[in-house]
C-alpha cells in the first residue's frame, strides 16, 4: 500500500459514514527537465483528445491519464497547465480538440474552421465572442452571449487566472490513490465534494492551523486554474464552483464543489479530520450519510 492509499483510507475513517467515498484525483505535473516514468506513457489516451476536466473525473473513477500539448482537449487548460505560452499566435490544428471541435460544430464552417491560438484566449476575443464578432468561437449557437459582456471583462478575468507561466511543463498526470503502478508522489489532491463535506475538510484544516481558508474562484478554468495552477503556484488550498466545461463536458454534479489542496498539507488534513472528529461530529451533519 503507497502512502497515498493510505491517507485515502484515513480520510475516509475520519469521517466516521459507512460507505462514504469522496472521489479524489491525485495530479502530478512533469516540467521539460524531468524524466516522465515509462509506466506512464500507457495512459495517453489513444483516439481522443481529453480535456483537463474530463482527466480529472476519470481518474477519480480509478482510470489514470496522462495529457500532454499532443493529446489535451480544451487550448485555455493547456495554457493553465503550463503546457504552451499564452501568447502562442499557433492555431493548434491537430490533433482535432474536444473544446473547439465544439466551435467548429457551431458554427458550421466545417474544414474552413481555424481554432483559436492561446494568444485569443489570453486577449479575451474567445471568451468575448459576441462582443468581438467571432461567432465561430461561440460555443451555443448564434445567440451565444459569450462567457463575458466584452472583450475588456474578459481579458480583466483571464489576468486573474492562476496560470503556470511562462510554460515549464511537459505532461501533467492525473490518478487514482488505487495506482501503484509507479512510486509518485503528487503536487496537487483534488477532491470532488458536497458541501457538507467541504465543510468537514475546512474545520479539520483550521483545527489545526487556525488558519481561514481564503477561497479564489471565477467562471471559467475551474479545474486546471482553481484547482491545480492556484494550489500548486500559491501552496494554499482553494475551493471551486466548477466551471462551464466541468459541468457540461465531464459532467460533475450539480451538488458537487471542488477542493484543491497541495500534497504537503493533505496529511496536516487527515491527522486534523481524525483529531477533531469528537470536536466536529461529522456523523451528526444533516446530510452527511447522503
Amino acid at each position: 500500500m503507497t502512502q497515498i492509499s493510505r491517507l485515502h483510507d484515513r480520510m475516509h475513517a475520519a469521517m466516521g459514514i459507512e460507505g462514504l467515498e469522496i472521489p479524489a484525483a491525485y495530479v502530478k505535473l512533469y516540467r521539460h527537465t524531468e524524466t516522465l516514468p515509462e509506466i506512464l506513457t500507457q495512459y495517453f489516451p489513444i483516439e481522443e483528445t481529453v480535456t483537463s476536466c474530463q482527466a480529472l473525473r476519470h481518474a477519480s473513477q480509478g482510470h489514470p491519464v496522462l495529457l500532454s500539448l499532443e493529446n489535451i482537449g480544451c487550448i485555455a487548460a493547456a495554457i493553465t497547465l503550463g503546457l504552451i505560452d499564452q501568447y502562442s499566435d499557433a492555431s493548434l490544428v491537430r490533433p482535432p480538440r474536444l473544446y473547439t471541435n465544439i466551435m467548429q460544430e457551431q458554427s458550421g464552417l466545417e474544414d474552413a474552421f481555424s481554432p483559436p491560438s492561446p494568444k485569443e484566449f489570453t486577449n479575451g476575443r474567445v471568451y468575448a465572442c459576441k462582443h468581438a464578432r467571432k461567432p465561430e468561437y461561440c460555443l451555443f449557437g448564434p445567440e451565444d452571449s459569450g462567457r463575458f459582456k466584452d472583450v475588456d471583462t474578459a481579458r480583466e478575468a483571464v489576468e486573474q487566472m492562476a496560470a503556470i507561466q511562462p510554460p515549464s511543463m511537459k505532461h501533467v498526470f492525473f490518478f487514482h490513490s488505487n495506482f501503484e503502478d509507479a512510486d509518485i508522489e503528487p503536487d496537487v489532491v483534488v477532491l470532488d465534494v458536497r458541501p457538507v463535506e467541504l465543510t468537514k475538510i475546512i474545520q479539520s484544516f483550521q483545527f489545526m492551523t487556525g488558519k481561514r481558508i481564503q477561497a479564489s474562484m471565477g467562471a471559467l478554468r475551474g479545474v486546471p486554474s482553481d484547482l491545480i495552477a492556484r494550489p500548486y503556484l500559491n501552496q494554499e488550498i482553494n475551493v471551486s464552483t466548477y466551471c462551464l466545461g466541468a459541468r457540461i463536458l465531464a459532467g460533475f454534479e450539480g451538488d458537487r464543489l471542488g477542493i484543491g489542496i497541495p500534497y504537503p498539507q493533505f496529511d496536516l488534513v487527515v491527522s486534523g479530520m481524525e483529531q477533531s472528529q469528537t470536536g466536529y461530529p461529522f456523523h451528526r451533519y444533516p446530510g452527511a450519510s447522503g
